[in-house]
């Protein structure tokens, strides 16, 4: 069944409060239970990631939370390859680009030259803005 427009954002805008609130309960379980944390965290980034909506591609959101850095570049090589043959639009592929690289980053892998500059020519404020609220998480 498809959404409307109306629905659509109602169902949106119940879902970010929901992890919102999900987010808070997330840093109050941290605070005091040390043995989750490691689970916690990478949950907490995916959740920060989506209410902040620096990513907007579910598979990036996916694979960053279960921390799959050889995938995101699987996927990565993907979009490469579709993007020179047509499959993929360069606006797609940019902002695609962008979520994955910043995923792999924030996991703490090793970006190429070309991959930092890409992401310095064609940051974006939202992106910009989750770097800065998961560099506070540690």
């Amino acid at each position: 069944e498809e959404l409307d427009e109306e629905e659509y954002e109602e169902t949106k805008k119940e879902t970010l409060e929901q992890l919102s609130e999900f987010n808070d309960s997330l840093k109050k379980i941290m605070t005091g239970n040390m043995t989750l944390v490691d689970e916690l965290s990478g949950m907490q980034l995916a959740i920060q990631a989506a209410i902040s909506q620096a990513f907007k591609t579910p598979e990036v959101i996916r694979l960053f939370a279960k921390k799959q850095p050889g995938q995101l570049r699987t996927r990565l090589a993907e979009m490469d390859r579709d993007v020179m043959v047509g499959k993929l639009s360069r606006d797609v592929y940019t902002q695609q680009k962008m979520e994955i690289l910043t995923a792999l980053r924030k996991l703490g892998e090793k970006l190429t030259s070309e991959d930092e500059t890409f992401l310095t020519e064609n940051a974006t404020a939202t992106l910009s803005q989750f770097e800065k609220v998961t560099a506070n998480l540690g």
